[in-house]
């Protein structure tokens, strides 16, 4: 795992390039390198920050140069012995062990078509000397990420946004569009970046830069084509195994030259992960959080150490508990420049203390249960859509009536909050909605309205869009059940865009790399082999993979209430982070730049602190605005910082 960066036909690339890997330094701490070659009239420039994973000696280093090919490669390889061993049959001498190498010299044989064949997670960019092209991939399902930035002929790449921000010295203009959709979601969808010029690579594809200026992309893999083929091998009854399938992707994860440790959190995902990789690994290490008691009583939090005591001792797992009691106000300007875009999930701080915890501790590697809520209706919102689709056949007179009753409910006290009085107003927003509408309002942060309200009244098209462009995902399908569409558009909208995201930048602000065994190409198959009515059995999500997780895990485990991977936020927002609240809605840049309302602010703070409804997520998401606003737009902080 490292960070990658590269200039082709780029005004002093050199420079730039070396600017780019310095930003990267946490990603890479282990070593550096740059190359540079001619490319026409003008030069392409490689850089690369290392951590050392596999092979790490010098002949895993990068840049690599062999033969005429150059690679500058972040991620893992899981099925590089095969690779490796087919390669090695066909006549190939490798010089190390290192799964950079098997990539080389997999592109050398194959070119693009190695790329569907790769089990993994990269971002890479490969330079051939005797066409002068370079060609940049990214992994099938957007674990790892790869920015771009064209002007003219040229190009610029990097790991992460805050690199190009960097090189470009301070050119980048915000894209409103894209602070509108973080509004609405909490982040920023995959299909947009938060500076205009910038780009990300989308997932599963290639994009190829000529020395005559021409740029060709290509698609490699496409989730819509492999859940199409998974609806056609449900009809045909072929059933998968889960419990050899996630096995066998847990095993593969294990491939490391350091120490691996897991996250658990309890709950059944990273419990089952845990399990299997103490049955490959014995004694492995994990990690796992808790609250100040104050905070998880005013949250009505779960206890959820329990269970991940209960799982390490039935496993031999040596755990390791933290305590996450943050000092919020120093970490939310830090955690803000390292996402790199305005993130709003306070999950991505336990991330960053778990790994920063793992790192102190000699710990490189960690497995995360991350993607099996998606790819197996694991979330509430699931199973809620469904339960909102019988809702809609109570009559009007009865729902209304229900409606009016909860609306008048507190959702905290003093004290206090109420969990499931959050949960009732929540369903009730959506409940009666249509099925894409319905599903995009219960995780996104405002229905349209309420965003239009929020807005300066110019960004009423750009609100439209940017829902529009939710409905076009949506939509974007050839399945005929309903959980499997929400999996699918979650597989391309939510996972990329929140969960990947933030686990790559947390993780590698603490020069840690988190693997995600469930977001791996089989497992995604044979997720999308399962039919929706298998995911959601009753009142039960994820039942299918419940079902298989109980060959090694006991129920209790198993069919334990689902626990949260979040922060104590309403605990926060009433003691911690109340005086910045008020300071972002009377002296803060994003109302006085036009582009919030502070009347329609200063009401979700009203109504937030007097208990009447839960904005905290809402106002937690504008701080991590404002402060991403302020570096964005000052010239300096996110643009010229290299450490923080």
């Amino acid at each position: 795992m490292c960070g990658i960066a590269g200039t082709y036909r780029w005004p002093d690339g050199k420079s730039v390039t070396d600017r780019l890997t310095d930003t990267l330094a946490h990603r890479g701490p282990d070593g550096a390198g740059r190359y540079s070659h001619p490319v026409g009239d003008d030069e392409v420039h490689l850089g690369h920050r290392r951590l050392a994973i596999i092979d790490l000696s010098d002949t895993g280093a990068q840049p690599m140069v062999s033969d005429g090919l150059v690679l500058t490669y972040n991620g893992e390889l899981y099925n590089a012995p095969e690779l490796r061993a087919e390669l090695t049959a066909a006549g190939v001498r490798f010089r190390g062990t290192s799964d950079t190498e098997v990539l080389l010299e997999a592109w050398r044989r194959w070119g693009t078509d190695c790329l569907p064949r790769l089990r993994g997670m990269f971002a890479f960019g490969v330079f051939d000397e005797r066409t002068g092209d370079l060609v940049l991939a990214r992994d099938q399902l957007g674990i790892k990420p790869l920015f771009l930035l064209r002007r003219g002929g040229g190009l610029v790449f990097a790991s992460e946004l805050k690199a190009l921000a960097a090189a470009t010295g301070g050119t980048l203009e915000v894209d409103h569009a894209a602070l509108v959709a973080s509004l609405l979601y909490y982040w920023v969808p995959d299909s947009r970046c938060a500076f205009r010029e910038a780009e990300k690579l989308p997932p599963g594809t290639w994009l190829r830069c000529r020395p005559d200026g021409r740029v060709e992309r290509g698609r490699f893999w496409n989730l819509k084509d492999v859940a199409a083929e998974g609806r056609e091998r449900a009809r045909s009854g072929e059933q998968p195994d889960l419990a050899a399938v996630v096995e066998e992707s847990a095993r593969r994860h294990l491939l490391s030259d350091v120490p691996v440790a897991t996250f658990l959190s309890g709950g059944l995902d990273s419990s089952w992960l845990t399990a299997l990789a103490a049955r490959h690994r014995p004694g492995i290490s994990a990690y796992t959080i808790g609250f100040r008691a104050e905070d998880a009583r005013f949250e009505a939090m779960p206890d959820d150490l329990r269970y991940a005591r209960q799982v390490a001792a039935r496993f031999g797992v040596d755990l390791h508990e933290i305590e996450i009691a943050p000092d919020v106000l120093d970490l939310l300007p830090r955690m803000t420049y390292h996402l790199d875009e305005p993130i709003g999930d306070p999950a991505a701080i336990n991330t960053y203390l778990i790994c920063t915890a793992a790192r102190e501790a000699g710990v490189k590697v960690m497995l995360s249960g991350m993607g099996a809520d998606e790819l197996f209706a694991g979330y509430r919102k699931h199973l809620a859509n469904l339960i909102a689709v019988r809702y809609q056949r109570v009559p009007g007179p009865l729902r209304r009536g229900l409606s009016g009753a909860v609306d008048r409910l507190p959702v905290a006290t003093s004290r206090r909050g109420y969990r499931s009085v959050r949960f009732a107003k929540r369903f009730l927003s959506f409940a009666g909605l249509p099925e894409e509408t319905a599903f995009r309002r219960s995780y996104t942060m405002y229905d349209q309205d309420e965003l239009l309200a929020l807005l300066n009244p110019d960004l009423a098209g750009t609100v439209e869009d940017v829902l529009t462009e939710h409905a076009d995902v949506y939509a974007d399908n050839d399945l005929d059940d309903f959980v499997n569409r929400m999996c699918l558009t979650d597989a391309r909208m939510f996972l990329p865009g929140l969960n990947l995201t933030y686990t790559d930048r947390s993780s590698m602000a603490a020069s840690t790399e988190v693997r995600v065994p469930y977001v791996d190409v089989e497992v995604v198959r044979a997720a999308f082999a399962v039919p929706g009515d298998r995911k959601i059995v009753g009142r039960q999500g994820k039942a299918v993979l419940k079902e298989a997780a109980t060959s090694i895990l006991p129920r209790e485990i198993v069919y334990r209430p689902k626990g949260l991977f979040s922060a104590p936020l309403r605990a926060w927002m009433s003691r911690d982070l109340a005086p910045l609240v008020r300071e972002v809605v009377e002296d803060g840049l994003l109302v006085k730049s036009g582009f919030l309302r502070r009347d329609a602010l200063a009401r979700l703070v009203a109504e937030d602190a007097a208990g009447q409804r839960d904005y905290s997520k809402h106002l937690w998401h504008v701080l991590t605005l404002e402060y991403w606003y302020r570096d964005a737009t000052s010239g300096s902080g996110q643009r010229t910082r290299t450490t923080a």
